[in-house]
């Protein structure tokens, strides 16, 4: 792979960006979209949970990665190219389906779409893994964790704005966006492996660490909490003080806003505090943040509340994926990460299911109270996970 460190980032940043395009699409639209064709929350959820299945399976996707280069021309790029191109071509074909009458149908497409996006995310976590000293982890899962964010906070606003005009429009935009980094994927070389990154099955042993393990149980409660109050809040302002599919674009753009904050700040606060430190913060900020979810009684409240949210989801996503990259076997690098991302992502699964059947339950500000106090469950975690290990690679903690 190319040397310079201000390519390296810029293809890290385009393949984020482009995700962080689709995201803004399911963080501030889909559960309006699929609202207007008067679906319930409850089927929302399912079909939030059923979508986020590939990332459960990015496993095998990191296996995948790790042990067969592609008609020779790479571990990684062949791979994020292919998740590229599904995602478009989904893209382009969910305005032919009515997510009601058809629901079988946009079901699958949906997750195709995201089958896409995990083997490129994958792949680019992958390839990040490779590249990244031990110095930088924190820093550059920040700028990815940003960037992704950025995509967001760029494509949201205007998102909304077309929505109000033209739903199809929203997809094919969204389409067009996920071909952007292409021509950087092609322009990338991949070096050749060193010696102690050769797929080795042995390494595979470090996966039954308690401290692995316990990570991997931290990123499914993380992964729930920060998700499941992230799908319900558009509706919820929307049902409470009837905004529009261009004010919820904004407010999404506001939260990514706190994102690329959180992304940043976080990554570089984590390199130079320690990780205990940084996850007990993230932890106490997650918590703080979403029970304040529960006290919004106006749009103007909303604003700066939705931001707050944003930093606490960017600090504590950027805090969990450079303790994983800590963690991580270089002989295994994607697998062990997937598998750790795919935990999480199962949380991100039971979130959205869980979140959208509460809410039908117990209301929104009912929801976001409980999803708040599931923070906690983290906290026994916590002494598991640092062991000598981490205490002995960060001085600060």
């Amino acid at each position: 792979m190319s040397r310079s460190r201000i390519l390296r980032y810029s293809l890290f940043a385009s393949l984020y960006f482009a995700q962080g395009a689709v995201f803004s699409y399911y963080t501030a639209l889909n559960s309006l979209y699929l609202r207007s064709f008067e679906m319930s929350m409850s089927s929302i959820g399912i079909i939030g949970g059923l979508a986020m299945i590939p990332f459960v399976l990015k496993i095998f996707l990191g296996m995948l990665s790790d042990r067969v280069n592609l008609l020779g021309l790479g571990f990684r790029k062949p791979y994020i190219v292919i998740g590229l191109s599904a995602q478009t071509l989904c893209l382009f074909a969910i305005p032919l389906i009515h997510p009601v009458q058809q629901y079988g149908l946009f079901v699958l497409t949906a997750f195709l779409l995201m089958a896409g996006m995990a083997l490129y995310d994958t792949c680019t976590d992958g390839l990040a893994l490779d590249t990244t000293s031990q110095a930088e982890q924190g820093t550059i899962q920040g700028l990815m964790v940003g960037g992704r964010a950025l995509g967001m906070v760029l494509v949201a606003a205007a998102l909304g704005t077309v929505a109000d005009r033209s739903w199809p429009a929203v997809f094919y935009i969204l389409a067009g966006l996920s071909l952007l980094p292409i021509p950087l994927v092609l322009a990338a070389r991949e070096s050749p492996r060193p010696t102690n990154q050769k797929f080795e099955w042995g390494a595979f042993a470090a996966l039954i660490k308690p401290s692995v393990i316990t990570l991997g149980l931290l990123g499914a409660v993380y992964s729930l909490v920060i998700n499941a109050a992230s799908q319900i809040l558009n509706p919820f302002l929307e049902e409470s003080f009837q905004i529009t599919y261009t004010q919820a674009g904004f407010y999404t753009a506001v939260w990514g806003l706190g994102v690329v904050m959180g992304g940043i700040t976080g990554g570089r606060l984590t390199d130079q505090i320690g990780f205990q430190r940084a996850v007990k913060g993230a932890l106490l900020a997650s918590l703080a943040a979403i029970l304040a979810l529960a006290f919004i009684f106006s749009s103007q409240m909303a604003w700066p509340l939705a931001a707050l949210f944003g930093l606490a989801y960017g600090y504590y996503e950027t805090v969990y994926f450079a303790l994983s990259m800590r963690l991580t076997d270089p002989r295994i690098a994607a697998s062990m990460f997937s598998i750790l991302m795919a935990v999480a992502n199962l949380g991100t699964a039971i979130g959205v299911g869980l979140s959208g059947v509460l809410v039908d339950s117990i209301g929104y500000r009912g929801t976001f109270a409980l999803i708040a106090a599931l923070n906690l469950l983290a906290l026994p975690l916590l002494r598991v996970i640092f062991g000598r290990q981490i205490r002995q690679a960060n001085p600060a903690e």
